[in-house]
C-alpha cells in the first residue's frame, strides 16, 4: 500500500505489517497517515475477517520517530503547535491518536503482534488492538516521561480499560520497561508466544473460521460494554441475537455442527 505499511488479504485475514525496519517502524507522519488509511480501509474491505498487526524488522514499533525531539529540543515544536486545533474523528481522535485508535473501529477483531520493542507511540498502536501476543523478551514502555511528555495518542483512553489505575499510574509516571511476561500479569498484553506473528496468524485463521457476522456482533457488543451501563448492554445483546438467530450463516453454523463438517460461511 505504501512504503511505511503493507497488507495481505488471504482466508479472511488481512496480514498487516509496519515496514520501515530501517527504523524499527519508528512513527513518522507517514506512518501515522499509512496506519491511519490502511485501519480506516479496513473499516469496509470486503471479505475481512480479522486483522493481525505487526512490524517488520528487529521491532514491533520504537515510537516516535527521533527527528520529532530534535525539533522539539531546538524549540521548533513548541508549546505543540498545532496539536489543539487538529481536526478530529466523531470519537474526538486527533490524526496521531486515530492512528493507534482506528483498531478499536475497525469491525473486526485486531491482533497486535509484539516483538522487539513497542515503546511510546508505539505501545500505543498496540493497546489500540483488541489482543496482544508478545514473545517473552519483548521490551514494553510507556515511555514519554523519559522525554519530558505524556501519552497522547490515545493511551490514557486505552491504558484504563486494560491494568488497575494504580498500574496505569506506575507505567505512566516511571517510564519503566516491562517484559512480555509481565506484560501479561498486568494486563498490558494478553499471551506470551515463541513467535508472536505465527501464533498471531494461527489464532486469526481460527478466528475466521467462526461465523463472521457473530464476530462482528461481538467486537460491537464488547466495545459497547467499556462504557455503556447494564440497561444499554442488555439491550444491545438482544438486538444483535435476533438479527442472529435464522440468519443464513448462523444456520451454517448449526447445520455444520450437527453435520460434523467444517462450515462454509458468507462474508455480507
Amino acid at each position: 500500500m505504501t512504503d511505511r505499511v503493507v497488507m495481505e488479504l488471504k482466508d479472511g485475514v488481512a496480514d498487516v505489517r509496519m515496514v520501515r525496519s530501517d527504523k524499527m517502524n519508528a512513527l513518522d507522519q507517514a506512518m501515522f497517515d499509512a496506519l491511519i488509511e490502511t485501519g480506516e480501509r479496513l473499516k469496509h474491505e470486503k471479505g475481512v475477517r480479522v486483522v493481525v498487526l505487526s512490524g517488520e524488522g528487529r521491532a514491533f514499533c520504537a515510537g516516535l520517530d527521533m527527528g520529532n525531539f530534535a525539533k522539539m529540543a531546538s524549540g521548533e515544536r513548541a508549546g505543540g503547535t498545532g496539536l489543539v486545533d487538529q481536526p478530529r474523528t466523531q470519537a474526538g481522535a486527533n490524526r496521531a491518536q486515530q492512528a493507534c485508535y482506528v483498531w478499536r473501529e475497525v469491525p473486526v477483531p485486531v491482533i497486535a503482534a509484539v516483538h522487539g520493542v513497542a515503546f511510546g507511540g508505539g505501545l500505543q498502536v498496540a493497546l489500540g488492538a483488541d489482543l496482544r501476543f508478545v514473545s517473552a523478551d519483548a521490551r514494553l514502555s510507556v515511555m514519554e516521561i523519559k522525554w519530558g511528555l505524556v501519552p497522547d495518542m490515545a493511551g490514557m483512553a486505552l491504558l484504563r480499560r486494560l491494568v488497575r489505575d494504580d498500574i496505569a499510574r506506575d507505567l505512566t509516571f516511571s517510564g519503566r520497561t516491562v517484559d512480555g511476561e509481565e506484560a501479561v500479569r498486568i494486563g498490558l498484553a494478553s499471551r506470551v508466544c515463541a513467535d508472536p506473528r505465527a501464533e498471531a496468524l494461527a489464532f486469526a485463521a481460527q478466528i475466521a473460521s467462526k461465523n463472521p457476522d457473530a464476530i462482528r456482533a461481538a467486537k460491537r457488543l464488547l466495545n459497547l460494554a467499556v462504557e455503556a451501563d447494564a440497561h444499554e448492554i442488555f439491550k444491545a445483546e438482544t438486538t444483535e441475537q435476533v438479527a442472529l438467530i435464522g440468519s443464513p450463516n448462523q444456520v451454517e453454523a448449526v447445520m455444520a455442527n450437527l453435520q460434523k463438517r467444517a462450515p462454509r460461511f458468507v462474508d455480507g
